[in-house]
């Protein structure tokens, strides 16, 4: 503790001269008059006693003011050697608790304060540092650099400053290891001389972290540049401040030319202003990401050539404490989109491709039906003209021969029935001579005979006449879905209606029957209900089924009035 005290500037202890001065004038004027009634009574006998008696009192007062003044003085020194003491025994308890290596020197750079802090850091204990050159506590290679700043500043005549061209420097603890540390020095003067100290932080494990952050931002910079995504962070006012190399060769901007710009940069001017705000409304709503670009999930960019492409697009966002970051990870759809279009055109020319195929089957089965009424139909006809002949012309008595003739007869009419049938099912030629609504008569009762399943048509009022192409697939829809339900459904009763609902040509038939999963796997070569979709679709219609097990199904074909089958 003594030692800290040396090092210390006091208050000083003796009294203000303004006091001493009224202090010693009282008693300098009663020895003076002592000394003068003492010369008088030596020179004037007559009053010798007189004046000694007055020399004697003056000096006798003179002596307790003297005794009075002293004892005051004496207590009061005595109270400042105290407070001194406390103001130091205050100053060592704090030097002691800082957290800081607080070491003071003297002008020869001699440890005079080394607190516990220092003694930690350090791993020297006091009594081993006190008295000895403050270089002991640095490297070889800055000892002289270090003592010839502590030398410099103490020219200066500051009061403090850092220590440090970086404000770090390097100490060594007790066993040659040498740390990183923060130190600020400061200097000061008492009757004993100047005393310089040096207030330390060890910043070791602040330098360890900044190197593995430096390293985490290293990794980071390199995940970024590696990945195949454009990756743009920026601030809250949108202004770029992440820029990687995917977004370079996407832009077309290097990351110095993008670093600090707009993100408006890279977006096509018609769409800057929307794109702004969805970030703004982003950032308010709190999330930390979602896809950007609404239900298409696709913006817009804009090449440095001033090329527009399309983007698919994420944001997120993450706060610090003092600002608010917007991270966007983009990837150019273009080939994505060039495949969507050659998909589509593809798509386009199948829907031709089939149109074409629907046509020209339609076409062929026509004509077969045609040949087979008219050409096929005729000579069996004439063919059972000529076995009446026969008939009529043979002689009486050959049974057999009768009986071959009746043969011929009934297979001539069970052929001419086949054939009418299987013309009917190429093509009923009363589609095209009586029209649709005819055509789905004889169809539903036909399949009632045939089949036993009871059926009813309801055909509403169809104030527009459907096109040849339409009527064509109204009759095979109807055909088809009878067909399914005489081959799968079990049912006992169908219902068939078309009618129009604004603008649409609507064909819904619908059975009692055992009913199947939609979306269960198709059957192999089971394309009944893939052609009923196919024609509507060649159509510009569409196609709904619902079917339940055990609760029957429902097929609605709706077709749009006016419109042709995809030209060929």
């Amino acid at each position: 503790m003594a030692r800290h005290r040396s090092a210390l500037s006091a208050p000083s202890s003796g009294p203000p001269p303004d006091q001493l001065a009224t202090t010693l004038t009282p008693l300098a004027a009663l020895l003076a008059l002592a000394a003068l009634a003492a010369l008088a009574a030596w020179l004037y006998t007559p009053l010798h006693t007189h004046l000694l008696i007055v020399a004697a009192a003056s000096g006798s007062v003179a002596g307790g003011l003297a005794i009075f003044y002293l004892h005051r003085e004496t207590r009061g020194w005595e109270r400042a050697d105290r407070e001194l003491h406390r103001w130091q025994d205050r100053f060592s308890n704090v030097v002691d608790a800082a957290m800081d290596p607080i070491i003071t020197v003297d002008e020869a750079q001699r440890v005079v304060v080394f607190n516990p802090a220092a003694e930690q850091a350090f791993g020297y204990a006091k009594d081993d540092v006190i008295g000895r050159p403050l270089e002991m506590l640095l490297p070889e290679r800055f000892r002289t650099a270090y003592h010839d700043h502590i030398a410099r500043f103490g020219t200066t005549g500051g009061t403090s400053r850092r220590m440090g061209a970086q404000a770090v420097v390097v100490a060594l603890r007790n066993g040659g290891g040498e740390f990183p540390i923060e130190a600020s020095i400061s200097q000061h003067v008492d009757g004993d001389g100047k005393f310089f100290t040096v207030i330390l932080r060890d910043v070791s494990e602040r330098i360890r972290n900044a190197a593995l952050l430096q390293r985490s931002e290293e990794r980071l910079r390199g995940i970024l540049d590696s990945a195949m995504d454009a990756i743009i962070t920026v601030d809250e006012k949108q202004r770029v401040i992440l820029y990687n190399d995917a977004a370079e060769a996407m832009f077309g901007w290097s990351r110095g030319e993008a670093i600090g710009v707009p993100l408006s940069t890279f977006i096509p001017e018609r769409f800057r202003d929307v794109h702004s705000s969805h970030v703004e409304l982003f950032g308010a709503t709190g999330a930390t990401s979602r896809r950007m670009g609404g239900s298409l999930r696709v913006v817009m960019g804009l090449r440095r050539n001033r090329e527009e492409f399309p983007i698919d697009a994420s944001i997120s966002q993450i706060d610090t404490t003092d600002a608010r970051f917007y991270t966007v990870i983009l990837r150019d759809v273009t080939a994505r989109f060039q495949a969507i279009e050659a998909l589509r055109r593809s798509k386009q020319e199948l829907q031709e491709l089939g149109a074409a195929a629907h046509l020209t089957r339609e076409q062929e089965k026509s004509r077969i039906a045609r040949e087979l009424h008219d050409e096929l139909g005729q000579m069996l006809t004439m063919l059972q003209m000529d076995v009446a002949w026969c008939r009529e012309k043979a002689r009486a008595g050959e049974p057999a021969f009768a009986a071959k003739l009746d043969r011929m007869s009934t297979l001539l009419k069970s052929t001419i029935a086949a054939t009418r049938r299987i013309a009917s099912d190429l093509r009923p030629l009363m589609l095209d001579d009586l029209g649709l609504i005819p055509s789905i008569e004889w169809l539903v009762e036909n399949f009632g005979q045939r089949t036993g399943i009871a059926c009813d048509l309801a055909v509403g009022d169809l104030s527009v006449e459907p096109s040849h192409e339409q009527a064509t697939a109204v009759f095979r829809i109807v055909q088809e879905s009878l067909t399914n339900i005489a081959k799968h459904a079990h049912a006992s009763h169908a219902d068939i209606a078309i009618e129009q609902d604004n603008g649409w040509l609507v064909v819904r038939v619908e059975d009692d029957g055992v009913g199947f999963l939609p979306t269960g796997p198709r059957k192999p070569n089971s394309l009944g209900l893939f052609g009923l979709r196919e024609r509507a679709q060649l159509l510009g219609g569409e196609t709904t089924i619902v079917s339940t097990p055990g609760r029957g199904t429902m097929v609605e074909a709706r077709l749009a009035l006016g419109h042709t089958a995809v030209a060929p």
